[in-house]
């Protein structure tokens, strides 16, 4: 669908917004992205137009989207919806026992040794292994990290993302934090749209569903009922909302 047919919401609204490969291209690694200078001012004026209602909805944890955003103080949920921070700056973080992990993330450890191609990232309450740079691994990496985490379930979930697999706490995701921030002022009431690139955002989209809601699909990953090709789009539609 071209990027011009995705509608703009008609009655207010509030906004779910992904980061990478959203708002912001993909990166080698986490650390390397580039925030556009354009887009901190775009965001502050959607916040200002939507009542407060716009939050970041992330794999990054919350202090990660703080580097990249902190000047705004948006609502944000991280780790997929396992800490969450919300309008009133209360930050909500899921009851893990992180010490579960540690078996895992000796052996995640043991693959980068043995990959040094391959990147760890450690968020405290999950853990990610990229491998942008040896993508001729994937299908070798998803059955090792899988024989890993076995033990971990059902506690824990694996998930599958553009060239990164995350081990993360399964009771929280990015739709129980959609639906959390929904019975929560100032998002209440209003037309959600969530936008977003990666399988985990599926997750978003059912959540602004059932409040009949926009789910914006961005690039060749996913699928909805509305599509834009990349995050110059997304950023392009964002500035077509913001002036409506």
């Amino acid at each position: 669908m071209a990027a011009r047919a995705v509608p703009l919401p008609q009655n207010a609204w509030c906004l779910f917004l992904d980061v990478d490969g959203t708002l912001l291209e993909l990166a080698a690694a986490p650390g390397a992205v580039v925030v556009e200078p354009a887009l901190l001012p775009l965001l502050a004026r959607l916040r200002d137009a939507a009542g407060g209602a716009l939050a970041l909805v992330s794999g990054r944890t919350i202090a990660d989207l703080d580097r990249l955003f902190g000047t705004l103080g948006l609502p944000a949920a991280g780790l997929h919806g396992c800490e969450r921070r919300d309008a009133l700056g209360e930050v909500h973080v899921a009851p893990v026992a992180v010490e579960q992990l540690s078996g895992v993330r000796d052996g995640l450890e043991r693959l980068v040794r043995r990959h040094p191609e391959l990147s760890l990232e450690d968020k405290g309450a999950g853990l990610a292994l990229h491998y942008l740079r040896a993508p001729q691994l994937a299908h070798e990496l998803r059955a090792e990290v899988a024989l890993l985490a076995a033990p971990l379930v059902p506690e824990y979930t694996l998930l599958d993302g553009h060239a990164v697999i995350e081990i993360k706490p399964a009771a929280h995701t990015k739709d129980s934090a959609v639906t959390a921030f929904m019975g929560e002022a100032p998002f209440a009431g209003r037309t959600p749209v969530f936008i977003g690139d990666d399988q985990t955002d599926y997750d978003g989209f059912e959540a602004v569903r059932r409040f009949d809601g926009l789910a914006i699909a961005v690039g060749p990953r996913v699928k909805s009922e509305w599509w834009l090709p990349g995050p110059p789009a997304v950023r392009d539609w964002l500035g077509r909302l913001v002036s409506a």
